[in-house]
């Protein structure tokens, strides 16, 4: 077993294709399979799914770049201290639904630890990509919601996929609308009060399944109905339009949503918010910092954050 062979599997595994990788690693793709061959054969062990698509990580392989990264984070604990001009970068992942507070405490982590060199990645995405990528390991952590509609659902493709689901607060839904919408006059909601205005909820690509749904009572039916793939488009849709979505209630005015107001929606329902993480990976330095000030920006939002244990 080569050193090199082991930042070999850490790219393949981060992009998800030989192909991807050899050209991010400046090899050719004949060359990387056969080092990744080569580390099978030695270990006896099958490292990936390979398919038309991309490559996968098998359980033995998750378990195997688990040992492989504390390998590397050895190798680069003696390249900082002992290589010359060596600098390790600071790596981190995360993917999300569309929340506002994982993007306010992706901020502080990079401003807080950051350094002068750093590759850190956050991923606002559609749901069935935030498991993923935890589960093939793009990301440490990932941000999504249960309530009684979905949970039965998602807990078992959240199981399946050998990853966890820690919650982190309890929310009752919010109708976001643009300040000047006439809906602003009232200090409460109901599903009638929403009827002529244009539905706006968040697209999932080719899993159209309700149980993936970022909004609650995703199953209702709507006379005006808008799909958007990111947060910018889907605001300026609520000013330019009138439009609203349903979400839990926290908007931020440090990341420029001062035109945004939440109304609570009159419903007997609410969404737990949590963090999704693999079960056989051990959680970084960063990753646990993150969390840290993941919490005290939901704290900041006056919600109470449950324990984790």
């Amino acid at each position: 077993m080569r050193i090199q062979q082991l930042r070999y599997l850490e790219k393949i595994a981060t992009t998800g294709s030989i192909n991807e990788a050899a050209k991010q690693l400046f090899i050719s793709q004949p060359s990387l399979s056969q080092a990744m061959k080569e580390l099978e054969k030695e270990y006896q062990v099958q490292l990936f799914y390979r398919h038309k698509t991309g490559i996968t990580l098998t359980d033995a392989g998750r378990e195997f770049i688990n040992y492989s990264r504390s390998v590397l984070d050895q190798v680069n604990l003696l390249n900082e201290h002992f290589g010359q001009g060596t600098v390790r970068k600071r790596i981190f992942s995360v993917s999300a639904q569309h929340y506002a507070f994982v993007v306010n405490a992706f901020v502080e982590l990079v401003k807080e630890i950051g350094g002068d060199t750093y590759q850190f990645t956050l991923r606002e995405t559609e749901t069935a990509n935030v498991l993923n990528d935890v589960q093939t390991l793009k990301s440490e952590l990932g941000v999504i919601y249960l309530n009684r509609f979905n949970q039965t659902v998602l807990s078992r493709l959240i199981a399946d996929k050998d990853l966890s689901f820690v919650p982190l607060f309890e929310a009752h839904p919010h109708v976001f609308v643009g300040r000047d919408n006439p809906l602003t006059h009232k200090q409460e909601l109901t599903l009638d009060d929403l009827r002529d205005y244009p539905y706006l909820s968040y697209e999932q690509g080719d899993t159209s399944s309700f149980y993936f749904a970022e909004e609650i009572l995703s199953t209702l039916p709507h006379k005006k109905h808008i799909r958007i793939s990111d947060r910018a488009t889907i605001f300026n849709l609520m000013v330019g339009l009138n439009g609203y979505t349903i979400s839990s209630g926290i908007i931020s005015s440090e990341l420029n949503d001062e035109k945004i107001v939440a109304i609570p929606l009159k419903v007997d329902d609410a969404m737990t918010l949590g963090y999704l993480r693999h079960k056989k990976i051990e959680l970084s330095t960063t990753a646990q910092r993150y969390l840290t000030l993941l919490k005290q920006h939901i704290q900041g939002y006056g919600f109470d954050v449950f324990n984790d244990n």
